[in-house]
């Protein structure tokens, strides 16, 4: 598998289980990223059962999060009975946590709260989600901020494709740098040659070219650091005023690339492993599981 799919299986993901839309848009999960969350929804269909699509979750990302909207209707499911199965089956290895509407009585949310959080043990939370979605997105981010749903990162980074470059002036020499990957706070370069940059020297007019996306901002070296066998410098952007970060205009384009670049290539391994599964679970002689060795076949 080549460099971006295994960055794409790692880091803490938070995955929204057969949630409802009216209560929690998926417009929400790119601002979730903006605070270091990478968070997916997972529904309910025809072409794969939910159980599997846990399963396979599961299995390929190790370090996640799982959130079941238990009043959701599935199939053949009971999600007291399938969440406690869960519990024991995984432990600590991974987080459970519940949402559901708040139409329930203040008496089945004390059910609900004591059977999830401690006849079962689930270490996520419960959360009563607003009918109001509005208030639902800081719900949801509290909670995730309280079960770490970040990881160790601070900010989620792309891995830049071939074609993505920063250009920028120094000491009257233009510099071409290929970007290795960028968060909303850094980025990371390979510069060919000796580059003759000390660090903490601010760079005006720094011309980025990712994936399509182009824009000019200050940036500030912070490091210089080696990586498989070559050179990486890593850059802090600036502000025209001296602040770290970018200018809101182009922190909220970049944000828009970074949650595609990132989630497509998670969404492409899921497709492709859901649409496995469910074939076989579509045919009697086929696999109703998924391995983390079979990525490879697939991809």
């Amino acid at each position: 598998m080549d460099e971006t799919i295994n960055f794409a299986l790692e880091g803490r993901k938070t995955f929204f289980i057969a949630t409802e839309p009216s209560l929690l848009p998926e417009s929400y999960l790119e601002d979730y990223l903006t605070r270091g969350y990478e968070t997916y929804i997972i529904p309910d269909d025809r072409n794969c059962p939910l159980v599997k699509k846990v399963q396979s979750i599961i299995s390929i990302f190790e370090d996640s999060i799982l959130f079941f909207y238990i009043d959701a209707e599935i199939e053949n499911l009971n999600w007291k009975t399938y969440i406690k199965q869960l519990q024991e089956m995984y432990g600590e290895r991974v987080l459970i946590g519940v949402l559901y509407s708040k139409h329930h009585s203040d008496e089945e949310r004390r059910i609900i709260e004591k059977y999830y959080l401690f006849d079962v043990g689930i270490q996520g939370g419960c959360i009563s989600l607003e009918f109001q979605k509005a208030k639902n997105f800081a719900l949801i981010d509290r909670v995730m901020y309280a079960n770490q749903a970040s990881g160790r990162r601070k900010n989620v980074r792309a891995i830049c494709d071939n074609n993505s470059k920063v250009t920028f002036l120094y000491n009257n020499v233009e510099f071409t740098a290929k970007l290795a990957d960028i968060s909303l706070t850094h980025f990371s370069c390979t510069i060919p040659g000796e580059s003759y940059i000390p660090l903490y020297e601010k760079i005006k007019n720094v011309f980025v070219d990712i994936n399509g996306l182009h824009f000019k901002t200050d940036a500030i070296l912070l490091l210089q650091r080696v990586s498989n066998n070559t050179m990486l410098y890593v850059f802090i952007f600036s502000k025209h005023d001296g602040a770290q970060g970018l200018e809101e205009d182009l922190k909220r384009r970049l944000s828009e690339k970074i949650y595609q670049m990132v989630t497509d290539k998670v969404k492409m391994i899921l497709q492709l492993v859901f649409d496995e599964v469910g074939r076989g679970d579509r045919d009697p002689n086929g696999h109703t599981t998924f391995h983390p060795e079979d990525l490879a076949r697939l991809l």
